[in-house]
């Protein structure tokens, strides 16, 4: 299986990594091919909601996400990995998520696999609803098949998220592919 994971944090080396790191490491010890696309440096624009695409493409904006594009339709799985900013995604992550409009039908077409690694300083049973609730919902719209979840509670520092059960959650749901 071609799997890629869209890395939603600006900090290349954080929590946020660390589980995408793992989660890779485990979907390659099972056999499969793992490309990271780290977002905050794809050089990807918001979507203007020109529809110009029709859904369907070619975006009228010429940046990152013609290079991204390409690795998205030819993926059969698609990871969301991010940090929890204020109850939400990153809005890197948002950013290029918003921009699938140009591939609507193509990404929709595919029933591609998912998953959504997912990192917060904040340990209270509630930190990740809205975001679970969000996923949950392009999930359903974008007809993927969800695959499962790491949400790691507390962890606000790196340090914290080596020593958390988190990583290695994100190597089994990795392996379990």
């Amino acid at each position: 299986m071609n799997i890629v994971v869209l890395q939603g944090s600006p900090n290349k080396r954080g929590s946020t990594a660390i589980l995408c790191e793992e989660f890779a490491r485990g979907a390659r010890s099972a056999g499969h091919s793992v490309e990271r696309v780290d977002v905050a440096d794809a050089g990807i624009a918001p979507c203007t909601g020109c529809v110009a695409c029709g859904y369907e493409g070619p975006c009228v904006q010429h940046d990152g996400m013609d290079a991204l594009r390409p690795k998205l339709l030819a993926a059969d799985m698609l990871v969301l990995a991010t940090p929890l900013y204020y109850y939400g995604m990153s809005a890197q992550l948002k950013t290029v998520i918003d921009r699938f409009c140009s591939a609507n039908y193509s990404i929709t077409g595919k029933r591609m696999k998912s998953a959504l690694l997912a990192v917060a300083w904040n340990a209270d049973s509630w930190t990740f609803d809205a975001l679970m609730a969000h996923y949950t919902t392009l999930v359903r719209y974008l007809d993927f098949q969800d695959c499962g979840a790491v949400l790691g509670y507390g962890c606000g520092t790196p340090s914290s998220t080596s020593r958390s059960r988190y990583p290695q959650a994100a190597y089994e749901l990795g392996r379990s592919l």
